[in-house]
């Protein structure tokens, strides 16, 4: 077939390669250049650089739509459209153009969490599992016909960033299955449940801010699940501070320190510069792996204490 791919992240490549491999990749659509990093330098994509090393015609609307732009992907005869964490909603007129429509590959067991972060907010949520839907696209958001499923555990310890390595590889799978079938003319499209969809909006750095009167396992979901990105954050002294790496080493029976002692949620309860930083929540204590004190570099919260990072009786906000 050919195939024309949109995509942006790392979480794409996978899916990228799968159909390069198979099928005749006709063009890659993907986000403009931004702004990025401290220098403020132009950036590519993940996706545009593994296009160009492909060989591929590389296209970056600022927004995928228009006449002119219809015309380019026209030209370029697609018999599908693949799309897998492009960054933009497209537009009717974009899904039907491709002889064979448009198809997305959707990182959770849709009608299960659709939206734009379906992998943060699985974690962030409690959830023991998840995985990959490849699905016909609409113009509802995630709301088309499923192809294919596959199911993956979350694990106890997983952050995002760990299970978006996972799901972006099993997502390539799935997609490189469907294609065949495809071909073959052995696919069935089952419609989703309506009435079970939840729903996974972006996250942002405002949404990672902590909680600390949530309880602890609650909290340690939220670090898990903001981990790398936005990164769960908290203020010691107006200062913001990002925490990672969350263990439970206390009961969750009700605020206070390991050893039974009342403290208000935020409060520090052990600082110790070999065994790191636990904190008071709203219900039982939590055991803080790693930090990152604005202006440094990620470390581990016993190195941070060592640096008079933060002391016992101390208060994040």
């Amino acid at each position: 077939m050919r195939i024309l791919f949109w995509g942006s992240p790392d979480f794409a490549l996978p899916s990228l390669r799968a159909v390069a491999a198979g099928h005749e990749l006709v063009g890659v659509v993907t986000q403009p250049d931004r702004l990025a990093g401290r220098g403020r330098h132009l950036r590519e994509s993940a996706v545009k650089r593994e296009a160009i090393d492909l060989g591929a015609p590389v296209l970056q609307p600022e927004r995928a739509r228009g006449a002119e732009f219809l015309e380019s992907i026209s030209e370029l005869r697609p018999d599908l459209s693949v799309v897998a964490a492009y960054g933009q909603l497209l537009v009717d007129e974009v899904l039907a153009l491709p002889a064979r429509g448009s198809i997305n590959v959707h990182a959770s067991l849709l009608p299960e969490l659709r939206g734009a972060a379906p992998i943060n907010w699985a974690i962030i949520r409690g959830h023991d599992l998840t995985g990959v839907t490849i699905m016909r696209m609409v113009r509802e958001m995630d709301a088309g016909p499923i192809l294919h499923q596959k199911a993956e555990p979350i694990g106890p310890d997983a952050t995002a960033g760990e299970l978006s390595g996972r799901l972006s590889a099993l997502g390539a799978e799935a997609l490189a299955e469907v294609l065949d079938r495809l071909e073959s003319g052995d696919v069935t499209e089952q419609e989703q449940d309506h009435d079970l969809a939840t729903f996974a909006p972006k996250m942002s750095r405002e949404l990672a801010r902590i909680d600390w009167s949530l309880p602890a396992s609650e909290i340690g979901c939220w670090m898990r699940g903001c981990d790398p990105w936005p990164a769960a954050w908290t203020e010691l002294e107006g200062s913001v501070v990002q925490m990672f790496g969350p263990s439970l080493p206390g009961s969750e029976t009700g605020p206070g320190s390991e050893s039974g002692t009342a403290a208000e949620p935020g409060t520090v309860v052990e600082a110790d510069p070999r065994e790191g930083l636990v904190v008071s929540t709203g219900s039982g204590t939590i055991r803080i792996g790693e930090v990152k004190a604005a202006g440094r570099a990620r470390m581990e919260a016993a190195a941070w204490i060592r640096g008079r990072g933060a002391a016992s009786g101390d208060r994040f906000r």
